[in-house]
């Protein structure tokens, strides 16, 4: 077994965080809810996906974001386009055909590390939830969008579990906090851009 420093484990760590927590796999096209391929009511949605809420390691974060909702939830859902906005990922390739539904799953390399994500739910313009394990640890993230008077208020959340977690909870609770705050403040930068704000 290879032992990693704690600078590498940070960095792999880190990797692992967008992996498992930043599949935000949808195409361009319009997604599906979660139970049907017709669009159910809100109101009747309760599949909700949460996170662990005892795991050792959460991260939460949100940002406002000045764009229209389907800007935001267009370039957050086209997978296969996070590259070109998210410096941190090389590449994703989706392995299910067509826009990215519950049990969609998508490959993608940041910073060295190959990831492969599940989606678990999608909610068109509100929720999006995905996850899996990587190298001992299982991660559930989960996004929601909030149309407000101001723009759409965008809110992440991650749970980490496994011995790795638990063996180097902090450094691994870092490098998620540092992903998550990464990753909502390029998507704000990206839609604000696309928005011409």
């Amino acid at each position: 077994m290879r032992i990693l420093t704690a600078a590498k484990f940070a960095a792999t760590t880190s990797v692992l965080l967008l992996a498992t927590g930043t599949a935000h796999a949808l195409s361009a096209d319009k997604p599906t809810t979660t139970a049907t391929a017709t669009a159910a009511p809100a109101a009747t949605h309760t599949d909700d996906v949460h996170i662990d809420p005892g795991a050792p390691v959460i991260t939460r974060d949100s940002v406002l974001i000045h764009a229209p909702l389907h800007t935001i939830w267009k370039i957050q859902t086209d997978v296969e386009n996070w590259p070109t906005w998210q410096p941190d990922v090389d590449v994703v390739v989706k392995d299910t055909p067509g826009r990215l539904r519950p049990g969609s799953v998508f490959r993608w390399t940041t910073e060295g590390l190959n990831i492969t994500s599940t989606v678990k739910q999608v909610d068109y313009g509100k929720r999006l939830a995905w996850g899996g394990p990587a190298q001992g640890i299982t991660a559930v993230h989960v996004w929601t969008f909030t149309p407000t008077a101001d723009g759409v208020l965008v809110h992440t959340e991650e749970s980490w579990t496994g011995d790795p977690v638990t063996a180097n909870q902090a450094t691994l609770q870092a490098a998620l906090d540092n992903s998550l705050h990464n990753w909502v403040n390029n998507l704000k930068h990206e839609a604000e851009s696309q928005a011409g704000k």
